[in-house]
Formats: structure tokens, C-alpha cells, sequence
């Protein structure tokens, strides 16, 4: 594993493209809200701030010299919790529904900034817990748990955009968490649409990370 100095050396460039996207994102939203005199959209740099989470968990990891296994395999528990928010941001293009007609291309643009960089903080996390994960354990467990991640990724976000759990509620609100996810499990005729939301979402991000791959590894 690289120690900080040298992680953050090799992957200035795509610290420097991170941070020049949530830069550009706030500041649209700035104008926006000087523009309409409101604080409407001012969630969305939490959001962004939640996205960076798994980002950073992962980013950790991957200075670590021959980490602990339980230690990998408990930060990487606390990833997995704030994954999805990373994602979730594309949903906020709901509340496109509230917006003033006469600038919805702004607000379609503010939310859309966000969540691109949502979108590159989930891809690059994943990434980077992809070779964590095959360096200290078995490539073949990872490569078939992969369309696994996505889906509970998919999961995540169902709960937190239709359902309204946060990921800290594990912590605070555990039972009522556990008894909505076992409904929905046991009983998916009842919850067609969760299900139907969690596979074309998790399917989503499965092709947008193979993708994102791909772009990454072409050289010029």
C-alpha cells in the first residue's frame, strides 16, 4: 500500500479534478441562490459532503502497510454504510418538480454538478476498494461480489431517497432499519417497486463503473 505522501502524489490529478468539480458545483449553486434569493438547493453541498465520505474511508485504506484484517474489513463495514450517498445525488434531480420554470435549466445544472461529482467520488471509491480488496484477499470472491455491491448500493438508495433513512441511523434507529429491509426481502410482491428501483439503479451504476474503468485505463 502507498504511505499518505505518496497517495496523495500519485492521485493529485484526480484530487485536483474532485476538488475543481465541487468547487464549480458550489459555486452554481451560489449563483442560483443569488439569483432566486433562495437556500432551496443548499442541501446538496451536505449531500456532497456525505458522497465524500466513502471517497476518503477508501482513500485511508489505501495507505495502509499490510493493514489488520478485521481493521479492513470494519472501516470497510463503515464504506459500505456511506456508499450510497455517493450516488444518491442523481435523485435529487426530483425536486426538479419544485423548481421556477423560468430558470429549471439552472437548477438542472446545479443538481446535475453535484451529482457528476457524486458519480466520480462513488466510481473512484470503488475502485480503489476493488484493488484493496484483491491485494489482500481472493480476486475471484471479489470479482463475482462486485454485481452484488452495486445492488445493495441500489438498496442504499432506495431507503434513503423513498424511505428517508440516513446512513448514521444504523447506529440510532437499527431495529426499525433491520424490520424494513427484512419486509422488503421477504416479501418483494409486496415491494415490486423497491425491487424494481434496486435492480435498474444497481444495473445503473454496474455499467457506469465498467465504463468509468475503461475510460480510466485508456492511455493517450
Amino acid at each position: 500500500m502507498k504511505t499518505i505522501k505518496t497517495y496523495l502524489k500519485t492521485e493529485f490529478k484526480i484530487i485536483s479534478i474532485l476538488s475543481m468539480l465541487s468547487a464549480f458545483s458550489i459555486i452554481l449553486l451560489m449563483v442560483r441562490m443569488k439569483l432566486t434569493q433562495s437556500y432551496y438547493y443548499l442541501f446538496l453541498v451536505w449531500n456532497l459532503f456525505l458522497a465524500g465520505i466513502p471517497y476518503l474511508l477508501s482513500s485511508y485504506l489505501s495507505t495502509l502497510h499490510k493493514p489488520n484484517t478485521f481493521y479492513v474489513f470494519a472501516v470497510s463495514f463503515a464504506w459500505l454504510l456511506f456508499l450510497p450517498n455517493a450516488p444518491y445525488i442523481i435523485t435529487d434531480l426530483f425536486h426538479l418538480q419544485y423548481s421556477n420554470q423560468h430558470l429549471i435549466w439552472l437548477d438542472t445544472l446545479v443538481i446535475a454538478a453535484f451529482a457528476i461529482t457524486g458519480m466520480l467520488l462513488f466510481f473512484k471509491s470503488v475502485v480503489s476498494m476493488e484493488t484493496i480488496f484483491k491485494t489482500n484477499f481472493n480476486n475471484r470472491i471479489i470479482n463475482y461480489s462486485k454485481p452484488i455491491l452495486f445492488i445493495l448500493v441500489g438498496f442504499g438508495v432506495y431507503l434513503g431517497r423513498f424511505l428517508r433513512f440516513n446512513s448514521w441511523e444504523i447506529i440510532n434507529k437499527p431495529i426499525s432499519i433491520f424490520e424494513t429491509i427484512f419486509e422488503i426481502t421477504l416479501n418483494p410482491s409486496i415491494h415490486q417497486s423497491a425491487w424494481l428501483f434496486t435492480v435498474v439503479f444497481g444495473l445503473f451504476l454496474w455499467v457506469g463503473y465498467i465504463v468509468f474503468k475503461q475510460f480510466t485505463t485508456i492511455k493517450a
